[in-house]
């Protein structure tokens, strides 16, 4: 038996242990509610807090460009970096004049009068401000690359896999235009990072002679696509935009992805399938269930991931005869109210797929 003293220190540590978990990247920007604003804001500490709401695709492309800020100034005692939900908290926003969004201001240390933030919406620039404003001297958080680096020792092992799409830069050092190039290229290995079958990639040519003899690189940077049907690998002409990439990678890897990494509104969706959802919608309670028969047999001739939103699509059918004629359009703003909170990436993935294939449903 353990003694009381025993069990309130085992009690204590899993406390402990849940509150560690529970701290996320999330927790680096404080988020301010109409309750806590004026304990947290305005007292002994400067503030830059973005206003922001959860729909708003401009605030989607700063919350990246946020986090970084909010980690770099995650030790720095005098500095608050928060957000405002602004559908949420409407009188604090309307409080401080917020008609669009997102919205950053600044509240210098004992004031909770705010300058406006006109500068440019990146991590480097919010950063900049910041140390100006608040006379500390931070520096920008690196950020983990999700880029894959490739050497003489791995590249046959991850260009040549054949379940595997690779992009691969040929860059060298001292290249201006590698240099440009390198911001953009990390963004795209950012928004592809959760697909296990695309591996964006690059390879230091200065040091990797062998390779860039080997596949004929004569100027930087060279990029070249390794599809899984074609391991001697195709040059890449287009263009170095991030949305030049991502179309690309879309088109030919089979993904849906934007340039924040977030599933678009095509994920998921099966056209083979169309046809069979239309009846099974339209079809009566008792021919529900032969269309779903139906539906069963196109399922088991899906392969790889169109398979696995096949079974999805099941799932919701089954849902649908169970719960009733509301359920798709109840459950589609469910996962809409779920998709506005903080939530993981790999989350973010599971609701989005859902809520498209339920759409087809609707």
């Amino acid at each position: 038996m353990l003694s009381s003293k025993m069990r309130m220190m085992l009690c204590v540590g899993a406390m402990a242990l849940v509150f560690l978990s529970s701290v996320s990247a999330d927790d680096v920007v404080v988020v301010l509610t109409e309750d806590s604003f004026e304990n947290e804001v305005g007292k002994d500490r400067g503030a830059l807090v973005e206003f922001y709401a959860p729909w708003c695709g401009h605030c989607k492309r700063l919350a990246p460009e946020f986090e970084t800020l909010g980690t770099s100034f995650r030790k720095t005692k005098s500095i608050l970096i928060g957000k405002v939900d602004c559908d949420a908290h409407k009188s604090l926003c309307s409080k401080y004049g917020v008609s669009g969004y997102p919205t950053i201001l600044w509240f210098p240390k004992g004031s909770l009068e705010p300058k406006k933030y006109e500068g440019a919406r990146t991590a480097e620039a919010l950063v900049a401000f910041v140390n100006i404003e608040g006379g500390t001297n931070v520096k920008l958080a690196s950020i983990p690359s999700s880029v894959v680096v490739l050497s003489s020792d791995n590249f046959d092992e991850v260009v040549l896999d054949e379940t595997k799409d690779v992009l691969v830069e040929f860059y060298a050092p001292w290249c201006g235009h590698c240099k440009a190039l390198a911001p953009t290229y990390e963004k795209v290995a950012a928004a592809f990072k959760l697909e296990e079958k695309v591996v964006i990639a690059n390879v230091d040519a200065d040091k990797n002679k062998d390779l860039a003899e080997k596949y004929g690189i004569s100027g930087y940077p060279t990029l070249k696509f390794f599809p899984k049907s074609n391991k001697a690998g195709e040059d890449y002409d287009g263009g170095r935009d991030l949305n030049d990439f991502v179309a690309f990678i879309n088109e030919r890897c089979g993904t849906n992805r934007d340039g924040q990494g977030q599933l678009t509104s095509k994920a998921g969706i099966i056209e083979s399938l169309d046809d069979l959802v239309k009846e099974f919608v339209s079809a009566d309670n008792n021919e529900k269930k032969a269309v779903f028969s139906r539906l069963e047999d196109e399922v088991k001739k899906l392969k790889g991931s169109d398979a696995r939103y096949g079974n999805l699509y099941l799932k919701l059918a089954k849902n649908s005869m169970e719960k009733g004629s509301d359920y798709a359009k109840n459950e589609i703003q469910r996962l809409e109210r779920m998709l506005e909170k903080s939530i993981s990436a790999a989350k973010a993935d599971e609701f989005t797929l859902k809520k498209n294939i339920l759409s087809t449903f609707a």
